[in-house]
């Protein structure tokens, strides 16, 4: 079914199992409790839960930030990540990982091999008003050890522009589109950057980067409007993301 289609059903009132995002992966979230600039308790991260329950979400990994000014271990995110896990009952598949600041703490771990990484994919970030230094180097790096970088909300980048973003995906880069930016919530650079690198279909996974309970309602209240929609439906995302659940059944 086409997005603008599956626009026009969730308008009549049709089950969830018809939403925007029905059986789909969120790939970048800020729920596990306490751990940075994310959600705080528990219970919020429950109460976000419910939310992408209701928006249809199957899968939703819990993305961390790490870099020198977090400095979170393994270890205790692993922990953290088992407290939240007996303390939802809900459906959704929750799986850990981490985004990494590309800094030198990512370059401590890299060499460690002490990642947690989305399957073979490894989200990372930079500034969003410098590039960083040596970022080619530590790209061929990240591929040396068996990982695909998977850059989050390119689009919120300022100091990127078009043939930046096509020189990255020729080296190998894989871009996660913020969908937030689309609601307008980080401005409306980002916002217009998102829909062009939508239509260039340069995306290759979607995620809420969620902090906060109210985000969810920022979420839920653009999921079904065909302003949010209109950008998405040139991914194709449904079929995108079948073809990523197939690729890493093979991993």
């Amino acid at each position: 079914m086409h997005l603008l289609d599956l626009f026009r059903y969730t308008r009549t009132g049709k089950s969830r199992a018809q939403s925007l995002f029905a059986g789909l992966t969120d790939y970048h979230t800020h729920l596990l409790p306490g751990v940075d600039d994310g959600v705080e308790t528990i219970e919020e991260s429950l109460r976000c839960l419910e939310a992408h329950e209701r928006l249809g979400f199957e899968e939703v990994w819990l993305t961390p930030h790490i870099m020198e000014d977090i400095p979170n271990t393994t270890d205790r995110l692993r922990t953290i990540f088992e407290r939240l896990r007996q303390a939802y009952t809900g459906p959704i598949r929750l799986r850990l990982a981490a985004e990494y600041m590309i800094d030198p703490l990512l370059s401590e771990r890299l060499e460690a091999d002490d990642l947690l990484t989305i399957d073979d994919h490894l989200l990372v970030e930079t500034s969003y008003f410098d590039a960083p230094k040596h970022l080619r180097e530590l790209l061929a790096r990240i591929a040396e050890k068996g990982y695909t970088p998977l850059l989050a909300h390119p689009e919120r980048y300022n100091y990127m522009s078009e043939p930046d973003y096509h020189r990255l995906k020729g080296l190998g880069v894989r871009f996660q589109l913020n969908l937030l930016s689309l609601t307008g919530l980080y401005g409306p650079h980002a916002k217009v950057k998102a829909e062009k690198l939508c239509a260039g279909r340069l995306y290759d996974r979607i995620g809420s980067d969620q902090h906060t309970p109210r985000q969810s309602e920022a979420l839920e209240r653009m999921a079904h409007t065909a302003a949010f929609i209109r950008p998405l439906s040139s991914l194709n995302i449904h079929s995108h993301q079948q073809s990523n659940k197939i690729c890493q059944s093979k991993y």
